[in-house]
């Protein structure tokens, strides 16, 4: 599970209790753990802090980050992080890039209890733009990501792409890569950013490469999902 996000055990909305020794340890949280990966940093293409030796940090309402030996970040400004000693925090935008095993990280460091499950399906997926039916099939992908609700995606062979135009909206994730987002018009309606793909997914995520989910105002959408809670 993902230690801070849904109803994992650092997040604000935990599903169980904590304890030590039988009493119930409540408040913020914070856990630390050793990371066993090479995170670079760098300035242009220098690279100015380069490691295998980060802690991540897992802060109850924040977003995940790292920890530095003080005698590896040199001259980047930097921080002590009070829950592990002798480490630093540097600040996500005081370099350019930061890179964990040769991927480029956008944002905060992927998380390694944030799992994703792409798996084909018979799953039937309905979506219409007014009564305009966009796609109607049950050749899809589901795909169970920590944290957030099953959703269905389809490939553009189901779906009436003649229909949809590219607008300028990007989104970024760390475990399914930039999604391109999609209007879809039919007649009179007009339902804007209700689709989104992948062109270049991570590995984990490959099976939705070019794939299109839908959701949003304009558009009615009706997905054979798993019944919340089992």
């Amino acid at each position: 599970m993902s230690l801070v996000a849904g109803s994992g055990p650092l997040s604000s909305s935990r599903a169980g209790t904590l304890s030590l020794r039988g009493e119930a340890v409540d408040g913020p949280l914070v856990y630390v753990e050793p990371h066993a990966r090479r995170v670079q940093a760098l300035l242009g293409t220098t690279v100015v802090l380069d490691t295998e030796r980060a802690l991540l940090v897992h802060r109850q309402g924040a977003p995940l980050s790292y920890a530095f030996p003080a005698d590896v970040v040199g001259d980047l400004p930097s921080a002590p992080v009070a829950e592990a000693p002798g480490h630093v925090g540097v600040p996500w935008d005081a370099v350019d890039a930061w890179v964990e095993e040769g991927r480029r990280l956008v944002h905060y460091p992927p998380n390694p209890y944030h799992r994703i499950d792409c798996r084909p399906t018979r799953r039937r997926l309905e979506v219409l733009v007014g009564d305009v039916v966009l796609v109607d099939t049950d050749d899809t992908v589901i795909v169970f990501e920590t944290a957030l609700a099953p959703r269905l995606y389809v490939h553009p062979r189901y779906v009436r792409t003649d229909l949809l135009r590219r607008t300028d909206t990007t989104s970024y994730c760390n475990y399914k890569g930039h999604a391109t987002y999609w209007s879809a018009a039919a007649g009179d309606a007009v339902a804007t950013d209700v689709g989104w793909s992948y062109a270049d997914p991570p590995p984990e995520a490959e099976p939705l490469r070019d794939h299109l989910s839908f959701e949003g105002p304009g558009v009615s959408v009706r997905a054979e999902l798993p019944a919340p809670g089992g």
